[in-house]
């Protein structure tokens, strides 16, 4: 009986990762539209940022309207799990088809607006997939199973770099340098109806909406609820909100930084290769954080720790070769995934200790990128902060809802809106970037470009403190949140 129980929800966790690839396959089209439309509309590196802060300010926008109307009626309770999914997907599909006469108008703000109404349809989506997917089998294998689910999401951002790059630049000898916004039209028109396609099969789907007196349960006690009566709750706020805009900031701006003379004049046509090795480093980490999941030997997990990420890595090279890339330089980059085994070995199953060092792993990778006189390794130092980002999402939501109790949907849905980090940081490092016009000499012998890197590592010093001091603020509580079995990998 438990084991079939267990295939059932396994079969249903497949149906719904598929959500989790397309937020990915969005994700890493924005990295591509912004040198794009920097180029098409002339804009400062600044401004080619509203990009990431429309489709991310949606996300915080989605969960405050989501939270209003919960408060009157339970959404998730009334319409269930999978309505809500294919509700979400539906308004994705709408500002995909979005895009067409935006394209036609050739305006910027059209554009932010579409990008603006699928991200508002992805905040729906997020709300409901990962308590979703946490629920979808033993508690103890919860967290492992997110992580897994965002190795999928990793996935999408990966290939979708590829495959938006060979749709808008073609490949090989037919490579174009000139971009009409015409040619954005079809791959998203395609993505609208994908949208759509499952949506549909997602209402036909077994998936399961949880046990109904579990959400009741939750749903008292909130009267006298309040943020700053959890330092770890609003402390892990302020974790999300500079996770999710370092994860984003380093990315955004790479274009800009590999555009530079002293990062090599990249264009745009040949930044696709290394939008999908930063993405693809988040999909190693994650694969390799999901390999908890699964109930096999200390060996055989051993073993999966370092055949999984290079399988992963295989996979970034093979989408690369298929797009016909030139990808020899990436074959330096297995040191870096070693580095990040290693470190993921010392972290164990301790999630503040985890955060720690996946927080001054990051910041050292950052520091190394700002002060390396040899560019060709620099860039790689930078695109590494993906391996130490990969795993802090369900760290940090381990420590953030630890000792919330009956709170902890409420403070969920607090710590989903502190997504908006990933609209405001990529803001401040532009900025940052802007100088380089109106002082080209830049700054301590590097250009404000590559200077503006010192945003994310300001990003991972603050997640390195977070991992470290959050468990001591449990323990007054106490709460030894020591050995997590739900994990932090």
């Amino acid at each position: 009986m438990n084991s079939e129980n267990l295939q059932t929800k396994w079969g249903q966790f497949l149906s719904l990762v598929t959500v989790f690839f397309f937020w990915g396959f969005v994700g890493s089209a924005n990295d591509i539209l912004i040198p794009v439309f920097k180029k098409v509309f002339t804009l400062s590196q600044v401004q080619s940022q509203l990009v990431a802060w429309a489709f991310y300010a949606a996300y915080f926008v989605g969960s405050i309207i989501f939270f209003l109307i919960s408060l009157k009626s339970d959404v998730l309770q009334k319409f269930g799990y999978k309505k809500t999914l294919a509700t979400g997907l539906i308004v994705s599909s709408i500002g995909s088809f979005l895009f067409v006469p935006a394209a036609t108008m050739e305006s910027f703000a059209f554009f932010l607006t579409a990008l603006f109404t699928v991200g508002l349809g992805f905040s729906i989506q997020q709300i409901v997939a990962n308590p979703l997917a946490i629920k979808m089998g033993s508690p103890a294998t919860g967290a492992h199973r997110l992580t897994l689910a965002g190795g999928v999401n990793s996935f999408g951002t990966t290939i979708g770099a590829i495959l938006l790059g060979i749709a808008l630049f073609g490949m090989g000898d037919n490579k174009r340098t000139a971009l009409s916004l015409e040619d954005i039209k079809f791959p998203f028109i395609i993505l609208g109806f994908a949208f759509i396609l499952v949506a549909l099969f997602m209402l036909f789907s077994k998936i399961e909406d949880p046990a109904k007196q579990e959400e009741a349960k939750i749903e008292h006690g909130h009267k006298n609820f309040s943020i700053m009566d959890y330092p770890q709750l609003y402390l892990g706020m302020i974790a999300i909100f500079i996770y999710v805009g370092t994860e984003v900031t380093i990315i955004s701006n790479l274009p800009a930084l590999l555009k530079t003379a002293e990062f090599g004049n990249i264009l745009e046509e040949a930044i696709p290769p290394f939008i999908a090795l930063y993405w693809g480093s988040l999909m190693i980490g994650r694969w390799n954080g999901g390999v908890n999941v699964f109930d096999t030997s200390k060996t055989t997990n051993l073993l999966l720790k370092f055949i999984v990420p290079a399988l992963a890595f295989g996979v970034i090279i093979g989408t690369n070769i298929f797009a016909q890339h030139n990808v020899s330089a990436f074959y330096i980059y297995p040191i870096w995934i070693l580095i990040f085994i290693i470190v993921s070995f010392i972290g164990g199953k301790n999630a503040g200790k985890t955060l720690m060092l996946y927080g001054i792993s990051g910041l050292l990778m950052m520091f190394i990128g700002l002060v390396c006189p040899d560019k060709e390794i620099a860039k790689f130092f930078f695109i590494s902060g993906g391996l130490f980002l990969s795993i802090m999402w369900p760290s940090i939501f381990d420590l953030a809802i630890a000792g919330l109790g009956k709170n902890t949907g409420k403070a969920s849905s607090f710590l989903i809106m502190m997504i908006l980090g990933g609209g405001v940081i990529p803001l401040i490092q532009g900025s940052i970037c802007d100088f380089d016009l109106s002082n080209p000499e830049g700054i301590m012998g590097i250009s404000w470009t590559h200077f503006s890197y010192i945003i994310p590592l300001i990003g991972f010093a603050y997640l390195a403190f977070y991992g470290f001091y959050c468990p001591k603020i449990l323990k007054q509580q106490g709460i030894f949140h020591i050995e997590t079995e739900g994990g932090t990998h």
